[in-house]
């Protein structure tokens, strides 16, 4: 992971000097499982805890000459112990320690980004408070369709990423796990008890069942739920992205007072964050697929799945959290212009209350394809003639014989869109706390 997309509390999480704090955690959460099951003496576990020290470049060294990680790790380590090293990594295997060191890697990395996800979906809900009656024209195909407020796309965004945060926590339950089964996942040079001693005391819940591996779907489906987050950030981002056009300027990303826009042209303010979001969130989307061909791997283990899990784990994790502290930042400083959202709204010449138009006739007695096929020429020559729609209706002998001036003026408030809101948000739960 390139240090520019990773925020420095996860650069030193996936160091490799915290990675061995981690192995070595657990290696001595198991001797201290081995004493308290009276496998061990404590007086040598004593020993070892003391003895014990973690020189990076050292391990590094080994690993060299001995081409594996955990060996060159309990090799190095325990250089300076005596006869009591016996003990350090007895009846485990390499998996034993990489993936229970994992388990307590995502315990400490998912507490961040969800303590993030919580600040960004609160930013959220303040912003859907403060626009909540903030009229805005809604666009559907890239085309202006019908009066929205612009408090509902924060709304919409709420739940969307409520529902990730959810999906976060149960993703949560099914990583953080340890497992100490041993080479084969018989439990034959450990036992379970054991297990689950060196579990609660890393604070982790052990497996049901695990080869030489803890299965790999759970980490499939992790990765796919940090995919489906920043795809959420994402979409935010597509939209304010679209917002901050120039022929549209209705919101722009706050804008530094040093800050560049273009090494050519000095005019340009560009959504650089919002921009950044969409390509980092294609780099996360890709990650998943390798998770997925993690899952089936030969027998009890190979080790297929490690050179891929080395990259993406600390990769993904790190982007997610990148994504979420930056975006938080980009909506609660968002400038907002809501006199260009009123400029839109009627540059239009009304024609965007059309179907208001059209329901006032179909309720005095037109049916809908009579009432449709009348009113969408005049659209039409609203445009063309660059005349409000209103002042075409109004004009028409055949709606004036059916709807009186007040009721055509009626149907061309742009409040009318507002209704409902309110009922929109307690559905929600959005409210001033």
């Amino acid at each position: 992971m390139i240090s520019r997309y990773q925020r420095p509390w996860l650069k030193a999480l996936f160091s490799d000097q915290e990675r061995f704090e981690r192995f070595l955690e657990v290696e001595i959460a198991a001797l201290k499982a081995y004493v308290k099951l009276g496998l061990i003496p404590e007086e040598d576990v004593d020993k070892i805890e003391a003895g014990v020290s973690i020189d990076v470049e050292d391990i590094l060294k080994t690993e060299e000459e001995v081409h594996h990680d955990v060996i060159a790790f309990t090799r190095s380590v325990t250089r300076n112990l005596g006869e009591e090293k016996k003990w350090f990594h007895y009846g485990l295997t390499s998996t034993d320690i990489v993936d229970t060191a994992l388990g307590i890697a995502f315990k400490s990395a998912n507490q961040g980004i969800e303590a993030g996800l919580v600040k960004l979906i609160e930013t959220i809900k303040k912003q859907a408070l403060k626009y909540k009656h903030v009229p805005i024209i809604g666009r559907t195909h890239g085309i202006h369709a019908d009066v929205t407020s612009f408090g509902l796309k924060f709304a919409l965004w709420y739940d969307i990423m409520n529902r990730h945060l959810a999906r976060f926590k149960e993703a949560r339950k099914e990583i953080e796990v340890g497992k100490i089964s041993g080479a084969v996942g018989t439990y034959a040079h450990t036992g379970l008890e054991l297990e689950e001693e060196v579990c609660k005391i890393l604070h982790l819940k052990p497996v049901m069942i695990s080869t030489q591996v803890i299965s790999r779907d759970r980490h499939a489906n992790y990765l796919h739920v940090l995919a489906l987050i920043a795809t959420g950030i994402e979409q935010m981002a597509l939209e304010v992205r679209h917002l901050q056009r120039s022929e549209i300027s209705e919101v722009k990303e706050a804008f530094g007072f040093r800050q560049k826009g273009s090494s050519a042209m000095p005019h340009k303010r560009n959504p650089i964050a919002s921009e950044n979001m969409m390509g980092v969130a294609r780099v996360v989307r890709s990650y998943v697929s390798p998770a997925y061909e993690d899952i089936a791997l030969w027998h009890e283990r190979d080790i297929s799945h490690s050179s891929v899990e080395r990259i993406i784990i600390p990769d993904a994790v790190s982007l997610v959290d990148y994504m979420v502290d930056r975006y938080q930042r980009v909506l609660e400083g968002i400038e907002v212009y809501e006199d260009k959202m009123r400029e839109h709204i009627e540059a239009s010449n009304g024609i965007i209350f059309s179907q208001y138009v059209l329901h006032a006739l179909i309720q005095k007695g037109w049916t809908r394809e009579q009432a449709y096929d009348y009113i969408q020429p005049l659209t039409f020559r609203a445009l063309e003639e660059s005349t409000h729609f209103q002042t075409i209706l109004l004009k028409d002998e055949t709606i004036g014989a059916v709807l009186k001036p007040d009721e055509i003026k009626a149907c061309f408030d742009p409040l009318q869109a507002m209704k409902h809101v309110d009922a929109i948000y307690t559905r929600l739960g959005i409210h001033d706390a």
